[in-house]
């Protein structure tokens, strides 16, 4: 078998990249100013909403206003500024968590750090780390998964970027490729290899890193106003 063949990562252009919810808000946004402008008819823009609720991948929704102005305003900024594949940031060869499920289960999930080396080893078992609603202290976080007769599970904010390297023997390793709109996003890099078992990483849906960070600030606004009614 050879493997090389079966592992080379896969370059995606930015129109193929899937579509996430904001990808569709913003384009939404575009179609609501053309509307208000006179640019499209009321007929026209409903059709153009609609089709751009439908849309799986960037490349389709671009299709619904490049003839509008703003989408050539938005051509001097792209919709995505993609990650490097490798890491570009000294990673430490030590990992700053272990994550081992063997003959059971292990997860991460939840309020918790992500270090910028996570190992996780399934064997006969099933693990999940969940980073949806980590702290990203580094920017650049490599996660090294191996799964034996196991599964790994990978889940991430979907306004981060994600990149993959790794295959299978008699096993399935996928993880998709995504891209933040913003340059200083964290980047996770799912790193592994499945023998007889399941690696695979995916972003959350409805799940920002912004979002978690306006909550955070929330709560530390309303502790400090107790405090100071105190």
């Amino acid at each position: 078998m050879d493997l090389q063949k079966h592992t080379e990562p896969q370059v995606q252009s930015p129109s193929e990249l899937r579509a996430s919810d904001a990808d569709r808000d913003r384009i939404a946004d575009i179609l609501r100013e053309a509307l208000a402008e006179g640019r499209l008819s009321a007929d026209e823009h409903a059709e153009r909403v609609e089709g751009v609720l439908n849309a799986k991948t960037v490349g389709e929704l671009e299709v619904f206003i490049r003839d509008l102005p703003a989408a050539h305003e938005r051509r001097a900024t792209p919709l995505y500024t993609p990650a490097p594949n490798r890491p570009t940031d000294a990673i430490p060869h030590d990992p700053d968590d272990n994550v081992v499920a063997v003959f059971g289960s292990a997860v991460r999930k939840g309020r918790w750090r992500a270090g910028r080396r996570i190992h996780a080893y399934a064997v006969f078992g099933s693990v999940e780390i969940d980073l949806s609603e980590a702290i990203f202290e580094y920017r650049q976080v490599v996660i090294k998964a191996i799964s034996v007769f196991g599964n790994v599970e990978v889940r991430v904010p979907e306004n981060v970027s994600l990149r993959g390297t790794g295959g299978g023997v008699l096993g399935n390793f996928e993880v998709d490729t995504l891209d933040s709109t913003d340059p200083d996003a964290p980047v996770v890099y799912v790193d592994g290899w499945a023998v007889l078992g399941n690696i695979e990483g995916r972003p959350k849906r409805g799940k920002l890193v912004a979002d978690i960070l306006d909550r955070v600030h929330r709560k530390v606004d309303k502790s400090l106003r107790k405090h100071l009614d105190h």
